[in-house]
């Protein structure tokens, strides 16, 4: 299957490597996108066989504690976001929601 990243997703890849090249050095940011450049490249094969999460299916990266979500139709792994495990579960639901253009949840006014 071909795997397809969504410019959300690229996004988040582009954030991940400032976060790490911050912290490590540029070396570090490049280690982090090679790694999960390897588990993208994996889906290809493996997409569709991890449990789903906010809707989406989820593959926990081998080296980074981050997490992808994708969903598969047509034949396609469409990447919808790649997420910081530590973040606030609610932030990850509305950040993959708007990516996959659905609206955002809004409480009912009282």
């Amino acid at each position: 299957m071909q795997v397809v990243l969504l410019q959300s997703a690229k996004d988040d890849l582009r954030d991940g490597f400032l976060f790490y090249a911050r912290q490590g050095g540029e070396h570090l940011g490049h280690y982090f996108l090679a790694s999960l450049q390897g588990d993208l490249s994996a889906l290809s094969v493996s997409g569709g066989i991890h449990g789903k999460h906010f809707g989406c299916h989820r593959a926990l990266s081998r080296r980074f504690p981050y997490s992808i979500y994708y969903d598969i139709g047509d034949g396609k792994v469409r990447v919808y976001g790649i997420l910081g495990n530590r973040r606030d579960p609610g932030w990850i639901g509305r950040r993959l929601n708007e990516a996959r253009g659905q609206p955002r949840f809004r409480p009912p006014s009282l």
